[in-house]
């Protein structure tokens, strides 16, 4: 954290600016609190209200919703394990800065975006030239990312955020996925034969459903009351549900040493599975970003693939027949070219992982060999199946 050397105007237009925060980051919080944590959600609700009556330009605004979206899932995630939280309050007179709202020079000038027009101070650096700061100033391997503009003691800080760019990295030669398909009956299955149910928690929400429906016709404030509060308490247990499910299935993949975890991409699914409700939508989108944010605190990768004609397609590597007679019933697969028979989404969540092994073969920086993880051993497009047990 470096103090700034700031005119009496140009503490003036900081002074606006975090106070311009802190309302805009209540205003955000209002809309947001307390299930909200898509930071583009609260962007679309909140954005032209903290426009206009904050004077915050885009980009600020922009990261307002961002920081309020992450203090919401973070006091989320404390509910979630038992932990008594509240509505945030903003406090403090601080306010984020960007690359895009921050300009910063070599010799330790920088420039801020304000309510009016951009004001220009000095870091306050030490005079001998070893000074930690030079180090980030004067390498162009660090480059600025979000930062922190305090008040304290009379003065303004800047805690300046750097990181060095990933080098380009090509995915490990040779690949383990591990496919996952995402259904109502069961929430997910692996390509290695593990089932998360949703009977249980399908007939809880039915249930619930059922009595929403009973207090809406009532009408009353008080049921009014009651509804709100039966919402939030089903949106909190289909939060741990999912994040049980996320944790199994990168549980999953570690043990079968993926590398990758292929699902679907659920754009149309509207279309695709028209017997799902906006609910059913909502817990594939929040399934989806749990296991990625897991997936990616464990260094294993997150790849969407097209689902056309996985729930079809026979997954035997030797067959691939596709056609709608294969799937006789939601749960049943009959391959009616080789007769192959199993659980259909067993079959589905194969193919999902197949189809990113036969991709990652096409592309050109995946120039290794590829293979889904399954229950009993692994399989290939080119190999075919290979049993654990007699690779060692």
């Amino acid at each position: 954290m470096t103090r700034l050397t700031v005119s009496d105007s140009a503490a003036q237009s900081l002074h606006d600016v975090t106070d311009a925060w802190r309302s805009a980051c209540a205003i955000a919080t209002d809309f947001a609190w307390p299930e909200t944590t898509s930071a583009s959600a609260i962007q679309s609700a909140a954005y032209d209200r903290i426009r206009e009556e904050t004077g915050l330009k885009s980009q600020h605004t922009l990261l307002v919703c961002h920081h309020v979206a992450e203090t919401v899932r973070s006091l989320a995630a404390r509910a979630e394990q038992g932990q008594s939280v509240s509505k945030p309050s903003f406090d403090a007179p601080t306010a984020t800065y960007d690359s895009k709202t921050l300009t910063l020079s070599g010799d330790g000038s920088v420039s801020l975006t304000t309510l009016g027009t951009r004001v220009h101070d000095d870091l306050a650096l030490p005079s001998n030239a070893d000074g930690y700061q030079y180090q980030y100033l004067t390498d162009n391997r660090w480059n600025l990312t979000e930062s922190t503009l305090t008040y304290r003691d009379g003065a303004f800080y800047l805690h300046l955020g750097f990181r060095r760019p990933r080098p380009d990295r090509q995915l490990p030669e040779h690949r383990t996925v591990l496919g996952v398909d995402l259904g109502i009956d069961h929430l997910a299955v692996t390509s290695t034969g593990r089932f998360f149910s949703g009977v249980e928690f399908n007939h809880y929400r039915r249930e619930i459903q059922e009595r929403e429906r009973a207090l809406q016709q009532v009408g009353t404030r008080s049921a009014y009351r009651t509804l709100t509060q039966i919402h939030h308490r089903r949106r909190r247990r289909a939060r741990d549900r999912l994040h049980r499910v996320a944790n199994g299935i990168i549980e999953e993949a570690i043990t079968h040493d993926a590398t990758v975890i292929a699902l679907e991409n659920l754009t149309g699914i509207r279309d695709r599975l028209p017997e799902t409700t906006a609910v059913h939508r909502w817990e594939f989108r929040t399934l989806a970003a749990f296991i990625k944010y897991r997936a990616r605190a464990r260094g294993i990768n997150v790849v969407r693939v097209s689902p056309a004609h996985t729930s079809t397609r026979c997954s035997r590597t030797d067959c691939g027949h596709t056609t709608s007679a294969n799937r006789p019933s939601r749960a049943q697969f009959r391959c009616v070219e080789c007769g192959y028979e199993v659980h259909a989404d067993y079959n589905a969540a194969k193919n999902v992982g197949l189809r990113c092994v036969r991709r990652g073969h096409m592309s050109s920086r995946r120039t290794g060999t590829g293979q889904c993880a399954l229950k009993s051993g692994t399989l290939s497009p080119s190999d075919g199946f290979t049993d654990k047990l007699s690779t060692g």
